[in-house]
């Protein structure tokens, strides 16, 4: 009970005394100021909620990408369905010190690469524990490798090179990036790619992932440098189901060689079969070619490096006998 519903409920011989009042009113209202904080507060909970885009999916069903509020003042960047606001992928998690504007800047490139691909961006689904979390809260102990980014540049198997930059981007501020420099020898100009792009080149995740969470360390706070979109690149790199698949392409090609196995046998473990036109059944090759990386997907000019972790850990345990862990990216 509030002390001014005290004051009421009592008997009193004399009325309260005006400073008596004015104390009463002082605790039980609050000040305007307060009043206009919390309009501002809702008034940006309200803002936050609100779709950022909307897009149709690969089986025609709208979906829309909106921004929620987080712990600490933290947004997370959210593609939802728009019908049942159900089947939440966690697209971005951006801090409280982010601009407000870079929601918008994180679901223009998602939306992008969503209209541009035949399926669904790979997205983990939102858990509770990403409203009881700060994004990117292990990054103050990279702080020791800050400057490794800027010092070394990881080179692919065509000899290209690949630099964090800082760069401008049509945004009011340089933008963090990863870009591609031609071999040497080569003529060409440096071509902005994005951080999966960097990591199929190269077929490894690091040096790329630790120098990105060093980079973002370095920069964090730093209102005059935009680290939006590789904040979510790094998340999304993560947490996706879609893995490298050169490990796994040598654990293949080393039992073939040295355990005597052959694709078709480990294609046939898989639960791959085929049958000739006299009935004999052998494995097929192509699939499990195509999903190591050696044949390229139908219909495209050269092999993938990905493969899901679905399919990845099928191979190890049944056409391997290995743990998926041993093969894993």
């Amino acid at each position: 009970m509030t002390p001014t519903t005290s004051l009421a409920s009592s008997p009193t011989v004399s009325p309260a005394s005006p400073s008596a009042h004015r104390s009463t009113r002082h605790q039980s209202s609050p000040s305007p100021r307060a009043d206009r904080v919390r309009v501002r507060r809702k008034h940006s909970v309200r803002k936050q909620r609100r779709a950022l885009d909307r897009y149709t999916d690969s089986q025609g069903r709208l979906r829309e990408v909106v921004a929620l509020p987080g712990l600490a003042e933290s947004v997370l960047i959210v593609d939802r369905d728009a019908a049942t606001l159900g089947e939440r992928l966690l697209v971005a998690h951006l801090a409280a010190d982010e601009p407000a504007e870079n929601a918008a800047v994180v679901c223009s490139h998602y939306v992008e690469d969503v209209r541009g691909s035949r399926h669904r961006c790979r997205c983990r689904r939102v858990t509770p524990k990403d409203l009881e979390t700060t994004p990117f809260a292990d990054e103050e102990a990279e702080l020791r490798m800050a400057t490794a980014w800027r010092e070394q540049q990881p080179v692919d198997r065509r000899g290209r090179s690949y630099r964090l930059e800082l760069l401008a981007t049509g945004m009011s501020i340089p933008e963090l990036r990863w870009r591609r420099y031609p071999a040497q020898g080569e003529t060409g100009k440096p071509t902005l790619v994005s951080m999966r792009e960097t990591i199929a080149c190269m077929e490894s995740y690091e040096p790329v992932c630790t120098f990105s969470l060093s980079a973002l360390a370095l920069h964090r706070g730093d209102t005059e440098v935009s680290t939006t979109v590789l904040r979510a690149e790094l998340e999304r790199v993560k947490e996706s189901p879609i893995v490298l698949n050169r490990e796994l392409r040598q654990a293949v090609l080393a039992a073939i060689e040295w355990q005597g196995l052959s694709m078709s046998e480990i294609a046939m473990r898989c639960g791959r079969i085929k049958f000739d036109s006299r009935g004999r059944e052998s494995g097929e090759t192509s699939w499990l070619a195509r999903r190591l990386g050696i044949l390229p997907e139908g219909g495209g000019n050269a092999p993938t490096p990905w493969i899901h972790s679905d399919v990845l850990a099928l191979i190890a345990r049944c056409g391997l006998g290995v743990a998926p862990r041993e093969v894993g990216g």
